[in-house]
């Protein structure tokens, strides 16, 4: 795989869940996969191929937890502006 990036929102509500919003890209954004934590669900992708999108949905699942520490900080100060 070549050099991918990942960007991520806050934390999000959708119903009563809290979600995060993940976005791998690579070349520029001509291969995006978008993603939801929990659970590593991918909503979107082009350009990846199924064998990536299962390494990008074991790392989501295996940095659940970290993810949603950096996205609540993001979330922490979103609302330090408020």
């Amino acid at each position: 795989m070549n050099e991918v990036s990942m960007t991520y929102t806050g934390i999000m509500k959708k119903g009563d869940e809290k979600i995060v919003r993940v976005r791998f890209t690579r070349n520029g954004d001509k291969d995006f996969a978008e993603c939801v934590v929990p659970g590593g669900k991918i909503e979107s992708s082009k350009g990846f191929s199924q064998k990536e999108l299962a390494s990008l949905r074991f790392y989501l699942k295996a940095n659940e937890d970290e993810i949603y520490k950096k996205a609540k900080e993001i979330t922490g100060f979103r609302g330090y502006f408020r």
